[in-house]
């Protein structure tokens, strides 16, 4: 009879094997990360340009340019 947590394998007497939890691999890591980055750089992380377009000023004439224009 064996005790509780083992089991016999040709005549040898194993361990049972405990839950584990999967962890994140290197590669699964990686692509999340270039994921992220790629998201970013199509459809960015927050404020838009035409938010960013009305909040500037009027732009004013340069010096230099001639008033009979």
């Amino acid at each position: 009879m064996l005790p509780g947590g083992f089991h016999e394998v040709r005549r040898h007497i194993r361990r049972n094997p405990r839950p584990r939890r999967k962890k994140l691999g290197g590669w699964t890591i990686a692509g999340i990360v270039a994921f992220v980055w790629l998201w970013g750089q199509v459809f960015g992380f927050g404020s838009s340009d035409s938010e960013a377009e009305t909040d500037k000023p009027a732009s004013t004439p340069s010096v230099s340019a001639s008033p009979s224009r």
